[in-house]
């Protein structure tokens, strides 16, 4: 039963993979003459950039809140996660909303300046330059968690090695505490960039030609579904590389239990105030900023978005992420204890091949999923017809049941680990105890696992039901027709130009965000009481 369901979850991503066996269309090729090159180009150009401000903004942030105590540190800690909370394509309708053409910030300038159209130059929001940034803003809490985490665990001793041989602070950052570090800072880079790969509603409302527009074009404007999945297998060659590459990275990572960790610098004065300051920065920017002009957008506009179409959304969204979270629970209960009652070689390789999907984006498993029930569809259609003299129509395509499949497919990962760390708690001296005593693996896992268990499946429940609230490319290709979710609506329309009226959907996505940051923030807090 745990290799079936593995291999069901897992089908999505083989399909896309062996589209590259099938003929190349005349599409492919025009695509290939046209717009390949430039897909990889921006892509690549998108990554590097991404990397780079992930990496800046995520070490910086983790070395100041570690090394040094100035006043307001406790408080940055955690708030430096918030923007974990502003979904990439939100925070990018907010900052066009503010530094457009005929955003309050340029309307500012020409007014106080008596400037007119074209004399003066200001940045360009909707570009690769904009996306970059506004990415980096969003992503950089993965490089920041990991590397504080390094940074904590490593010895004094070392640094005040390096202080006594003459070293600066300066020099010891980057000669003794970032290559320390190195391992855990790739690994947060990887990740960023994975979430950069999947991104789709940033660089679509930018009008970055990056991979996940093309897919989108490719099967919804030319209507080519199998070239739409070619392009899906060439965008998990990248997806593959960074897997290898965070994955090797964290095999190296060794947090060593040192008997003494460095004591916090106590910074005074302007070096206090810039120190500070340049954290706050980072949370006004990320956070904070966006999240004012949506709560002003919303205010002012609310009664003429506050109504029963908003109410259906919220339903629509609330009722889809709550089915989601209770399915992937459930499937990470059946492989995770299925796991623990084999140990073997092919269930430990089927559960860890389940829960790739995390890694792979939104818009690739949507298009791995409607491949094989369309073609389900079509098979039943036709017997239907031949049999019956009657037509089924789509039984599956389209519909909640795909979706769902497609959110499983995608979150499982993120419930299954919550669950196999919560397992990993219970010691196996319980189970024998309980079998001794002739209880079957179910009622062990019903009246022993769950009661102890309770905290890590609730964390599981919530983490996927904000994940799939927020998921924006797969509901676009699979949800059923007359159905909008609070992030489609969103997105419509912000398209429309009517970044007004999107405020409203996109803080209520926003407020809901907000929870596995306060769980995390929760697990900080607890790690700062252990570290002193």
């Amino acid at each position: 039963m745990l290799v079936i369901t593995a291999a069901l979850l897992m089908l999505p991503i083989i399909i896309i993979a062996a589209s590259l066996a099938l003929p190349f269309s005349d599409t492919w090729r025009h695509l290939l003459d046209t717009v390949i090159v430039d897909y990889l180009g921006t892509s690549a150009l998108l990554m590097l950039g991404v990397g780079a401000g992930t990496a800046v903004l995520g070490v910086g942030a983790a070395w100041l809140t570690t090394a040094y105590q100035f006043p307001g540190r406790s408080a940055l800690v955690w708030a430096l996660l918030l923007p974990m909370a502003m979904p990439a394509y939100i925070i990018a309708y907010t900052y066009t909303g503010l530094l457009d053409f005929s955003g309050p910030v340029q309307s500012a300038l020409r007014d106080n300046f008596g400037w007119g159209y074209g004399d003066y130059y200001f940045p360009q929001i909707r570009s690769l330059g904009g996306a970059i940034a506004m990415l980096s803003l969003v992503l950089y809490p993965y490089v920041y968690l990991l590397a504080r985490v390094a940074f904590m665990e490593q010895s004094a001793s070392m640094r005040e090695a390096a202080r006594s041989l003459g070293r600066s602070p300066t020099q010891v950052f980057f000669r003794v505490a970032l290559p320390q570090a190195r391992p855990a800072i790739v690994a947060g880079v990887s990740l960023a960039l994975m979430e950069t790969l999947a991104d789709f509603g940033t660089v679509d409302y930018f009008g970055v030609s990056a991979f996940t527009t093309g897919i989108f074009r490719t099967w919804y404007g030319m209507g080519e579904l199998t070239t739409a999945a070619q392009l899906s297998a060439l965008l998990m060659l990248f997806i593959l590389v960074l897997i290898v590459v965070e994955r090797t990275s964290r095999a190296r990572m060794r947090y060593h239990q040192s008997q003494r960790r460095a004591q916090r610098t106590q910074l005074s004065g302007w070096r206090s105030a810039l120190c500070c300051g340049a954290l706050v920065l980072i949370v006004l920017a990320g956070f904070l900023v966006p999240a004012m002009q949506l709560l002003m957008w919303a205010i002012n506009h609310w009664r003429g978005a506050w109504d029963d179409q908003f109410l259906q959304l919220v339903w629509n969204s609330f009722s889809l992420a709550s089915i989601t979270a209770v399915v992937c629970l459930g499937l990470s209960l059946l492989l995770a204890y299925g796991q623990r009652l084999s140990p073997g070689l092919i269930e430990r390789s089927a559960v860890r091949l389940a829960a790739l999907g995390y890694a792979v984006p939104g818009m690739v498993i949507a298009v791995g999923v409607l491949i094989p029930l369309a073609w389900l569809d079509n098979r039943v259609d036709a017997l239907a017809r031949e049999w019956f003299d009657t037509s089924t129509g789509l039984l599956l395509s389209g519909t909640l049941l795909a979706l769902v499949f497609a959110y499983a497919v995608r979150f499982l990962s993120v419930s299954l680990q919550s669950v196999e760390s919560g397992l990993s708690r219970v010691k196996p001296t319980l189970d024998d105890a309980a079998r001794t005593l002739g209880a079957s693996a179910g009622t062990t896992l019903r009246r022993v696992h769950l009661p102890i268990l309770r905290g890590s499946l609730l964390t599981a429940l919530l983490l996927v039901f904000v994940d799939v609230l927020k998921e924006l490319p797969a509901t676009l290709i699979l949800r059923p027709f007359n159905f909008n979710t609070l992030a489609v609506r969103t997105y419509e329309l912000a398209s429309d130009e009517r970044l007004t009226d999107a405020a409203l959907p996109a803080l209520a996505i926003v407020i809901i965000g907000l929870i596995p940051v306060i769980l995390l923030i929760r697990a900080i807090a607890e790690g700062e009481k252990q570290h002193g």
